[in-house]
Formats: structure tokens, sequence, C-alpha cells
């Protein structure tokens, strides 16, 4: 059963930016947008697994650091003409606070 970890509160990431989580099944990328959406996937890029974090978050578009590769932060899909996807972490905002789910204990890294 998967359960949701909050992470921080909305302000923690710049906007537009994002916030690298550390987890047991690796890194997730919490994204916030201009508009203060916020997106989580896995922090790897579908082309050749570039650390979508440290990418340019532009709408509700994230470009990846290595290679330019623009990924969808709504569900994780490259734009085409790029095929891909990096997996989406369910996420959720309540009272300012944001929750990401999934089915272990995380640690949120500092830096």
């Amino acid at each position: 059963m998967a359960d949701w970890i909050e992470i921080g509160r909305v302000e923690d990431i710049p906007k537009p930016g994002s916030r690298l989580v550390e987890t047991g099944k690796g890194p997730i990328a919490v994204f916030r947008g201009t508009d203060d959406a916020i997106f989580a996937l896995h922090n790897r890029c579908p082309h050749r697994g570039g650390p979508l974090s440290e990418g340019l978050v532009h709408g509700h578009k994230v470009t990846c650091p290595l290679h330019n590769w623009v990924i969808e932060l709504e569900n994780g899909e490259a734009v085409a003409p790029d095929v891909g996807c990096a997996a989406p972490v369910p996420v959720r905002v309540a009272d300012g606070r944001i929750w990401i789910e999934i089915g272990m204990r995380l640690e949120v890294a500092h830096g």
C-alpha cells in the first residue's frame, strides 16, 4: 500500500523551479510552475537519464539540462518529435504543504 509523505511547503520551491527528494526508489523531482501548480516526476530524463530537477521549468514543462529534451510535467511524456516518458509521481497540495505518494519512507535532500 502506498503512503502519502509530506515533503515540505510550496514556498520551499522557487517559482518556477524544482526540489529534489531522495527516496528508496530513487530521486524524485518536485516542480513548481509560475502558476503555483505542483508536479512530481522521477528525476531521470527518458533520453539519457539527465537530472530533470536541474532543468529549466517553463509553463508545465521542463527542459532537460543535458540534451534539451522537453518533458510535460503533467504526465512525464517527452514533447514530439521526441518519444519517452519520465515516470510521474502522484502529488497533492493541502494547506500549502506538498505530499507525494510513494510506498516507503523518504529522506528529503538538503542543499
